[in-house]
């Protein structure tokens, strides 16, 4: 257990110093986290195929679609999991909600009372890791606060596919900015999930018990 420890602190102390290396003459942006594309169109297909693989294994739904259809999959989403009352961060696009027929609320504050009785939240990402299905918030306007994601019983993100890379590495280079700007990271890999003592499974605990993931193509 020490030895891998060491290897996954060594592996993100690497990408760290090593990012930090090229942006040393450059100051930390602390807006949202500039996406990269990998070498051409074939490995970025197959890299984003991995990652909607991986994530569907971890018993999220994912879709795929165009800029075009983000509003209908978001409404459907919505509609698929019974949710009636859904929050969003004050950033997000509402060119998404066009679709939908649920109760909107912005988040301004709300306390966790009002977080209870909201059935979903709906978001973007800032990162998705190809090879662990992992999406990884860090809270800018379009993601908004720990809570939102915490609380509500169904959590819809939004995930670009220019913003999917290949492991935890990559994934720590693009949020090196976050990082330099103290900004909170949240790491979803599927819905929330626990064990008991007798290895029975059970969900929702920690957070949402149910994930839709909407991989949009660039």
């Amino acid at each position: 257990m020490t030895g891998a420890r060491e290897e996954i602190l060594g592996r993100i102390r690497h990408a760290l110093d090593e990012t930090g290396a090229r942006q040393a003459d450059t100051p930390p942006d602390p807006g949202r986290i500039a996406p990269r594309s990998p070498a051409g169109p074939e490995q970025h297909e197959a890299m984003v195929q991995r990652f909607v693989e991986v994530t569907a294994d971890y018993r999220a739904v994912v879709q795929r679609c165009t800029p075009e259809d983000i509003a209908a999959h978001v409404a459907a989403a919505l509609r698929t999991n019974d949710a009636e009352r859904v929050v969003i961060p004050p950033g997000l696009d509402q060119d998404w909600l066009r679709d939908v027929d649920a109760e909107v609320v912005a988040d301004d504050g709300l306390d966790t009372a009002d977080l209870d009785r909201c059935d979903a939240v709906l978001t973007a990402a800032a990162v998705a890791i190809a090879e662990t299905g992992t999406i990884v918030l860090d809270h800018t306007a379009d993601q908004g606060r720990r809570a939102l994601t915490l609380v509500p019983d169904v959590h819809v993100c939004v995930v670009s596919e220019s913003q999917v890379t290949a492991d935890v590495p990559g994934a720590i280079r693009l949020l090196r900015p976050a990082i330099d700007a103290h900004r909170a990271l949240t790491w979803i890999s599927g819905p929330s999930a626990t064990s008991d003592i007798e290895l029975n499974r059970i969900e929702g605990v920690h957070g949402p018990r149910h994930l839709h993931v909407v991989v949009v193509a660039d």
